[in-house]
């Protein structure tokens, strides 16, 4: 995704179960590579993760 990936679209790279085809691979983008998910960011489930997900995606939402 060249130019980023829209807010509320998941990344074109994830598979069906949601994992990523590019892990560890060397094309993988440096900023998905150097994201280090902290519980704060993921919470205890998969519901809290994309809550927060959202909630960042909308505070950072170019205007």
């Amino acid at each position: 995704m060249p130019h980023g990936k829209p807010a509320g679209m998941p990344c074109v790279q994830l598979d069906d179960e949601y994992r990523c085809r590019l892990f560890g691979k060397p094309e993988r983008p440096t900023f998905c590579a150097s994201l280090r998910p902290t519980m704060e960011m993921c919470g205890s489930s998969r519901e809290d993760a994309m809550h927060g997900l959202s909630s960042l995606e909308a505070m950072t939402r170019p205007e």
